[in-house]
């Protein structure tokens, strides 16, 4: 089964959370900081969106900074995605 996004939105997947400082330091998992970058997973059309035209400037495979709180939750096959509007994505992370 897979998830295809419509019109402006776009889903992600969560990286997981640094279980290590950079000191080498261990941390629980209640001192983690909840992930805000995310792996795009697919990626709607565009079009027109509230009388607006919109472009869709992200990519399948690309990592990006998502707002907190921001999208729908979705639990498919056991994995958790995250379907976002393209607005709610704030920066795409280069390595």
């Amino acid at each position: 089964m897979t998830i295809k996004p419509l019109a402006d939105k776009v889903v992600v997947k969560k990286l997981q959370a640094e279980e290590k400082t950079a000191s080498g330091i261990i941390l629980s998992s209640g001192a983690q900081e909840k992930p805000q970058v995310a792996e795009i997973i697919a990626v709607g059309p565009g079009g027109i969106v509230d009388g607006n035209e919109i472009k869709m400037e992200v990519k399948v495979g690309q990592k990006v900074i998502i707002r907190d709180y921001a999208g729908t939750n979705v639990k498919l096959e056991g994995e958790e995605f995250i379907v976002v509007r393209q607005d709610d994505i704030v920066a795409i992370v280069e390595d």
